[in-house]
């Protein structure tokens, strides 16, 4: 199978987590906070899909493999969608839309003021994404999604914050990813 030939399976497990969500928010397989569950799972598939998306880069220069690359674009578009319906459930779901209640929330909790910067940064990228962009941008374009690491380091310090101290490993496993991410491409930038 070619990276071409495989990307509607990768289109079938990136829509998986949702298919699921759906699933049990139909037939009453969430907890008795829905809302919750839904803000939860979106935003931890964002962040996972992000890991992942930043992972092809190390695993192309590691194993050589060239045709791992066609997929990051459509790995990062699949965390900017799971980022939109989180920030979509937060608004719609939790805020009823109340524009005074989610500026004040910004403005009061931390967790939620570096998720809002986590998405801004990611939404350039997610515009930038066409191949238009690309020609456009030229090397400017891979300097601007560098803003992905940004991303990424907003999305586990957003999970950190969020679980104040109870059950740190699952924001640690995440940065453990991520500093190793961030260490292979540090490697060969000094090369």
């Amino acid at each position: 199978m070619t990276p071409r030939q495989a990307k509607p399976l990768i289109w079938i497990l990136c829509l998986a987590p949702l298919a699921w969500l759906v699933y049990r928010a139909v037939f009453g397989g969430l907890s008795p906070n829905p809302i919750d569950d839904i803000t939860d799972e979106t935003g931890e598939w964002a962040l996972r899909l992000l890991l992942v998306s930043l992972a092809v880069t190390p695993v192309r220069r590691l194993t050589g493999w060239n045709g791992v690359i066609q997929w990051r674009r459509l790995l990062g578009l699949f965390a900017f969608f799971y980022v939109c319906l989180h920030l979509a459930t937060y608004v719609v779901l939790d805020q009823f839309f109340d524009p005074a209640a989610i500026f004040a929330d910004v403005a009061k909790r931390r967790y939620i003021t570096v998720g809002v910067a986590g998405f801004l940064t990611l939404l350039p990228l997610a515009i930038t994404s066409t191949t238009g962009w690309i020609r456009r941008l030229g090397r400017r374009w891979q300097a601007l999604h560098r803003l992905a690491y940004l991303a990424a380091v907003c999305g586990v310090v957003h999970l950190l914050w969020i679980v104040k101290g109870k059950d740190l490993s699952e924001p640690m496993a995440y940065g453990a990813v991520l500093a190793v991410l961030m260490a292979v491409r540090v490697v060969y930038w000094v090369r």
